[in-house]
């Protein structure tokens, strides 16, 4: 795998995968404190939760079940002191899908975090990962 940045202005990078896909991050500059997209640490966070959230989904779909939607929700804390690794994080699983049963959505979600997904076995080495989930039945909603 690789990747390049490259450096815009002040605060302002730009990030190539190597895959081609570019994108905006930094950090705050100047009085206003704008930033111009992400922060580093942001882009980690969320890259645990989209790592996690494809697992899900890729579960889900190979044992059959009709996954409508899947958002996760990151809630972390990072140490006080440099490298201010995160410390916890809580992720918390909204899976959406017609008759989806509570014990197969568990299941995918204890799978991605315990067995698949590499970007939440990496901060695991630093960080508590917590999760919880809820399940949305369109069947029971629209019917």
């Amino acid at each position: 795998m690789k990747a390049r940045i490259k450096w815009v202005e002040e605060r302002t990078f730009v990030g190539e995968s190597g895959s081609g896909h570019k994108l905006v991050f930094g950090t705050a500059s100047g009085p206003e404190g704008r930033t111009p997209g992400p922060s580093p640490m942001e882009l980690v966070l969320i890259g645990a939760g989209g790592c996690s959230a494809y697992d899900v989904i890729h579960i889900l779909e190979k044992g059959r079940e009709a996954v409508e939607d899947c958002t996760v929700e990151l809630d972390a804390e990072r140490a006080e002191q440099d490298p201010r690794v995160f410390t916890r994080i809580h992720m918390h699983f909204v899976v959406t899908g017609r008759g989806l049963a509570a014990k197969k959505v568990e299941r995918a979600v204890a799978l991605s975090l315990e067995k698949y997904c590499s970007a939440s076995a990496m901060l695991a080495k630093t960080a508590t990962i917590t999760h919880d989930f809820v399940v949305i039945d369109t069947v029971a909603v629209s019917g």
